[in-house]
């Protein structure tokens, strides 16, 4: 009898998954490719754009670290605005603004009035507009795919951004940057219009806090908003949220301390010409496409808890591998690797925060969640930066290693993903539930 029960799962399971994730969710999806699109070009030309000014591995990590700053100071407020407003004008009206920065910075460089604090400026602004679309991106997600096809839709979401960031956007910046310096720029600001004027197509139910999961489960109908107290009460009261914050602020932190001058190591540890770095990022990116094409049926098939495990930890080793090789195909070998394990985690890590979380709270509780574990990463991509003036391979040494410790400290926490269930919706101080 139980048998056949559990085969009726099973093709259950398989008719969801085979489901198509829906027109509304092609929308979304297209509107990040395009902005993907701007990101990769935009991230691949900055710092290369920095060192035509300045060839201090300090300030080259300098740039990296204000890409991250952002989360620190608007990653909260981001959340709160996207959990009361219409969710594809915010990303709309965020990369417009980002486009405006990228004008801004194409003049600045046309009229050789560019200067690396100015880069540091436009990069900031850049990343403000970034918390807001980046954030609207996950906050939409759950409102137009059902809960159990929240790892497809995130495997989708993170294969497609590898594949037009490192295959397509990043090599073509450094053609672009060799052709001269200002192209990538503009090809940057036009991504980031399109992108906007795209998010505007996405169907009105993405639009406010409310997700699909909601409308398929009868027990779990629509959320009422709480405060940003609450919000934080329920991270901090969810043991396995609140350790798996802790754990992954600090292993991000960990591989940008790692990377943050990882430009300058391409350049001048492994005599790579400039034109070709982002050809190499593209052959580091074709480690992260696969992990994030393969996570959903890994996930599938052993359970996001070891999924899990072994990602981070193979992300680890790569970046550690990084740092203890001269041999620059040897080294880009382990820089996939390294990407490879950190594009299976993200997919998993991400559904289950969607899975968890109740969508009236999403958008904060993500702003809060980045802002823990991304504002951290500026003061560890300086500090690299610094280490880096002693050995450009030390921070992947010191980083990658980092990595490997924490995760088999934390093994029981992480293998525990497998058992997590939705939360139920928190009750405000002062109510009965």
């Amino acid at each position: 009898m139980s048998s056949g029960s559990d085969s009726a799962s099973t093709a259950t399971a398989t008719l969801t998954a085979r489901r198509p994730l829906g027109a509304g969710f092609t929308r979304l999806w297209t509107s990040a490719i395009a902005s993907n699109l701007a990101d990769g070009l935009g991230r691949t030309a900055v710092p290369l754009i920095a060192t035509t000014l300045t060839r201090d591995p300090a300030l080259i990590a300098g740039v990296a670290a204000v890409t991250y700053l952002p989360w620190l100071l608007f990653g909260i407020p981001a959340g709160m605005l996207l959990d009361r407003v219409d969710r594809r004008i915010a990303m709309a009206v965020a990369n417009s603004l980002r486009f405006v920065v990228a004008t801004a910075l194409a003049l600045l460089i046309t009229t050789d009035t560019l200067t690396i604090w100015l880069l540091y400026a436009c990069v900031l602004a850049f990343g403000l507009g970034e918390t807001v679309f980046d954030n609207a991106t996950s906050t939409v997600v759950p409102a137009l795919v059902t809960r159990d096809q929240l790892d497809r839709a995130n495997g989708r979401m993170q294969s497609a951004e590898i594949t037009i960031q490192n295959f397509i956007a990043t090599p073509v910046a450094g053609f672009l940057f060799a052709v001269a310096i200002v192209l990538p720029i503009w090809m940057t600001g036009a991504g980031f219009l399109v992108a906007g004027l795209l998010a505007l197509s996405i169907p009105a139910a993405a639009a406010h806090a409310h997700s699909a999961r909601d409308a398929a489960d009868p027990d779990n109908p629509s959320e009422e908003q709480p405060p940003l107290s609450g919000v934080v009460r329920f991270l901090w009261q969810n043991r396995f949220l609140r350790w798996m914050i802790v754990l992954t602020s600090i292993t991000a932190s960990a591989l940008a301390f790692a990377q943050g001058s990882v430009v300058l190591l391409l350049l001048q540890t492994f005599g790579v010409p400039a034109a070709l770095i982002g050809v190499v990022t593209a052959a580091v990116g074709v480690g992260a496409l696969v992990g994030a094409l393969l996570s959903s049926r890994f996930v599938a098939r052993f359970g996001r808890g070891r999924v899990m495990f072994w990602a981070i930890l193979v992300s680890g080793v790569g970046i550690l591998g990084v740092g203890v090789t001269a041999n620059v195909f040897v080294a880009i070998g382990a820089y996939a690797i390294g990407a490879f394990g950190v594009a299976v985690w993200n997919v998993p890590w991400g559904a289950l925060r969607q899975a968890i979380i109740p969508s009236g709270m999403l958008g904060r509780a993500l702003g809060i969640v980045r802002t823990i574990g991304w504002g951290l990463t500026p003061i560890a991509t300086v500090l690299g930066g610094f280490v880096a003036r002693i050995d450009l391979r030390l921070p992947f040494v010191i980083g990658g290693g980092l990595v490997v410790v924490l995760t088999l400290v934390a093994s029981r926490l992480i293998l525990s993903a497998s058992v997590q269930t939705p939360a139920a919706v928190p009750v405000p101080e002062g109510q009965l539930s």
